[in-house]
């Protein structure tokens, strides 16, 4: 076949168009114009929401179970904080209402000492406060145990007081502690007077009265006591000082039948109560002796006879040579 002949045109298969440097050049001169509009007219604002609306569908529906994992992890997160806080607020309020109810303690406590530290004051005998360990095992007895004894300076048939009175009187004294008779042991009696109107007696415990409380004994049917009349300490007996309030008359019930009133009385002090106490030396307590010498320590004189005694006379120059 002779060459001129031949097609040297490419086939339709392999036809590609413009060049490939035409077309860059054309979509880049193309995409440049395009943003020169948008940036400057805006032009394409309005396709752009137009296909956001469109998508906006597929997108939540492509989101929502990623965010049904991660709000499912979250709502346990979340659960287990709310659970952990909880428990954190309870201990938290826990720990406010023991520190609470150690304040108000701890401020009865002060007032308590306040009040018996401004009757310390006004009490001229000499005395040591003491606290209250507990009540006395014995069920018909009232007494308390107090940590002051022998090791202290406590002496058997001291008085002891609180804030507001006489609250009994050492009975028994151990090395470390004491035992205190309440006024209202059926055991111990005090001579009280009445401040109204001078009258001494005797005030008895009465443990079975109103869960204890003192009863005047043997006092005419017709003595000058009313009710709310204040009784103290009338001094008498040498244990108790004078003048420390003991109890108010709460009844009194004179019989036809009987030459003698029942007088019942309410202790002022906190028998049942006792915190802290003040454990008072009995007004009567022994004076120690004058010193002494002894005989040993005796001078002896130049002529080998013990020195002067009590009885024998000094020189008139008062010199014991």
């Amino acid at each position: 076949m002779p060459l001129g002949t031949l097609d040297r045109t490419a086939p339709p298969l392999f036809n590609q168009g413009q060049s490939a440097l035409s077309k860059l050049i054309f979509f880049g001169a193309l995409s440049l114009f395009l943003m020169v509009a948008d940036a400057r007219f805006h032009l394409v604002k309005p396709i752009r929401s137009a296909i956001g609306a469109v998508l906006y569908p597929v997108q939540m529906a492509a989101l929502k179970p990623v965010m049904l994992v991660m709000g499912g992890s979250r709502y346990f997160e979340d659960l287990q904080t709310a659970q952990r806080n909880e428990d954190e607020a309870r201990k938290a309020l826990m720990l406010q209402a023991e520190t609470a109810s150690r304040a108000d303690t701890l401020a009865q406590d002060n007032a308590r000492l306040r009040e018996l530290l401004e009757l310390r004051q006004t009490t001229t005998t000499p005395g040591r406060p003491a606290e209250v360990l507990y009540d006395a095992a014995d069920p018909y007895t009232r007494k308390i145990v107090i940590d002051q004894g022998l090791a202290q300076g406590v002496a058997a048939g001291s008085p002891v007081i609180d804030a507001r009175g006489v609250l009994g009187q050492v009975t028994q004294v151990l090395p470390f502690t004491s035992e205190v008779t309440l006024v209202i042991d059926r055991d111990l009696a005090i001579p009280v007077q009445n401040t109204r109107t001078g009258v001494r007696s005797v005030a008895f415990g009465d443990a079975s009265a109103h869960g204890g409380g003192l009863e005047l004994r043997f006092m005419a049917a017709n003595a000058d006591l009313q009710e709310g009349d204040l009784l103290s300490t009338s001094g008498v007996d040498g244990i108790y000082p004078a003048g420390l309030p003991v109890a108010k008359i709460e009844r009194i019930e004179r019989r036809a039948d009987s030459a003698f009133a029942r007088i019942y009385c309410v202790p002022l002090a906190h028998v049942t109560a006792a915190r802290y106490v003040l454990v008072l030396e009995p007004s009567g307590a022994p004076v120690a002796p004058p010193h002494v010498e002894a005989a040993s320590t005796q001078r002896k004189r130049p002529d080998g006879k013990p020195g002067a005694g009590k009885n024998e006379k000094k020189p008139a120059g008062g010199s014991t040579r």
